[in-house]
């Protein structure tokens, strides 16, 4: 090996060694993503228990509740849309239990049925508690002429109703024409298999552009 074959073959060795280094990082942030999930998981399946008297989001969430009351029929529209499905809304009622006033996303109408009447007569909702995280400074403001949200904003549709600032979830249907949209893990972002395949990816091509380099070196020192 000549003199001139050490400087390119330690920074070859020295970047291969940071890109595996970084791949295998996120092999084990994936292990630890997807551990989180399975426990998210398990948490929102579990037997249901009975509405707290208070609840917040950082210690709360996903936690399974039943309550027993009634729908006012005062409710907010947000409009979603479903893959195979199509456009639609997601209708977060007022439903008053124990003298308390909450939030119940009851799940999906098809756009068809929009218009037609709802059914209120269910008395009691099993679901998940649940503060999604879908504004942004891009989600505009309700329209003022249909009245449509474009995001679920539990704080400003509990003052827009009157509401605690509570929502649960229904995972089991609230009445005719309303399908649940129950809460579950597929909007957790786990990119990390992604992220460690290009880290991969580039240690590969980096040490390959290394031998390269050095076979070139060695060709012109022949």
């Amino acid at each position: 090996m000549t003199r001139r074959m050490i400087f390119p073959l330690l920074l070859g060795l020295i970047g291969g060694a940071i890109l595996i280094g970084l791949g295998v990082w996120q092999m084990q942030r994936l292990a630890w993503k997807e551990g989180i999930i399975a426990e998210i998981d398990a948490r929102i399946m579990a037997a249901p228990v009975p509405l707290p008297a208070t609840a917040e989001a950082a210690a709360d969430r996903y936690l399974p509740v039943t309550a027993t009351g009634r729908f006012t029929g005062e409710h907010l529209d947000v409009l979603v849309s479903r893959k195979q499905v199509g456009a639609g809304l997601r209708e977060i009622a007022v439903f008053e239990t124990e003298g308390r006033r909450i939030l119940v996303d009851r799940g999906f109408i098809p756009e068809a049925q929009k218009a037609a009447p709802r059914d209120y007569a269910g008395t009691e909702v099993t679901g998940n508690l649940h503060w999604p995280e879908e504004v942004d400074s891009f989600t505009p403001p309700p329209d003022a002429r249909t009245g449509l949200w474009f995001a679920r904003d539990v704080s400003a549709m509990a003052e827009k109703l009157g509401t605690e600032p509570l929502l649960i979830v229904a995972r089991e249907p609230t009445g005719a024409g309303i399908e649940p949209l129950p809460v579950d893990t597929s909007d957790i972002p786990n990119d990390h298999l992604g992220y460690a395949i290009q880290w991969f990816g580039l240690a590969v091509v980096w040490l390959g552009m290394t031998g390269y380099l050095l076979w070139r070196i060695r060709r012109r020192t022949v």
